[in-house]
């Protein structure tokens, strides 16, 4: 490959990249309309780069072109979450049942003791105040367990089709995805529950906490009035 389509291939990456990001820090929202001089302002990203992309985000459904109009983010509908979860559930069953018998001590030690240290920080006076990392630090640890699982499975292909999907799963009801202060402390110990089966090396029950957690993460965004999700970010975790 020459440098100058070697170059091009790292821009297009890094544009796809900082749109990741934005979708994670709600930069970038379902439904919204976005021209592409706006993408290249928001990414900082040359408008060629932009334009690269712009193929790659159509052919995941992230992003569809509106006659007119310009470029639409994906429209979250029923559909949508549906299918997102679904497609999350099929990928990491298959991730958890290999991760559980390959995992190493050293590395669900690791798992596990970045889990018990945000359990420590939530349960400290005031951490919602005395801690603003908190929040983002426990929602990084969380899909972060996630998506080493997947890595484990040592397949590009699989790996690339569920970061795509986090993408949409993220985008659905943004607000009801991410750990708020009233979530933060049961959501880990979810996780703490779901370590102990790795730790089992037992597939069958770390499968089930799986799905169950799985399918709490989609019963909240379907049923979950978004005023409730919003009144949690001024509720304080509880021990």
């Amino acid at each position: 490959m020459s440098s100058v389509a070697a170059e091009a291939v790292t821009l297009r990456a890094r544009a796809y990249d900082g749109f990741t990001r934005q979708v994670l820090s709600g930069g970038i929202l379902p439904g919204q309309f976005i021209s592409q001089r706006e993408l290249m302002l928001l990414l900082d990203m040359p408008l060629g780069a932009v334009r690269e992309m712009i193929p790659r985000l159509e052919a995941a459904g992230l992003i569809k072109t509106v006659p007119q109009r310009g470029l639409q983010i994906a429209h979250v509908d029923l559909k949508l979450i549906r299918n997102a979860f679904q497609v999350r559930a099929m990928i990491e069953r298959e991730a958890v049942f290999n991760f559980v018998r390959t995992a190493t001590d050293a590395e669900l030690d690791a798992i596990e003791a970045a889990h018990r240290n945000i359990l420590e920080r939530a349960s400290a006076k005031d951490a919602a105040v005395a801690d603003p990392q908190l929040l983002t630090d426990a929602q990084s640890i969380d899909w972060g367990l996630h998506d080493r699982m997947v890595d484990a499975l040592g397949n590009e292909i699989v790996s690339e089709m569920y970061r795509v999907n986090s993408l949409r799963v993220r985008l659905i009801k943004l607000e009801h995805s991410v750990i708020t202060p009233a979530r933060l402390i049961p959501a880990m110990l979810e996780h703490m529950r779901f370590i102990a089966a790795l730790r089992k090396r037992d597939p069958a029950q770390a499968i089930a906490l799986l799905e169950e957690h799985i399918n709490s993460a989609r019963t909240r965004v379907l049923n979950a009035p978004l005023e409730v999700v919003r009144g949690e970010w001024t509720a304080k975790p509880s021990p």
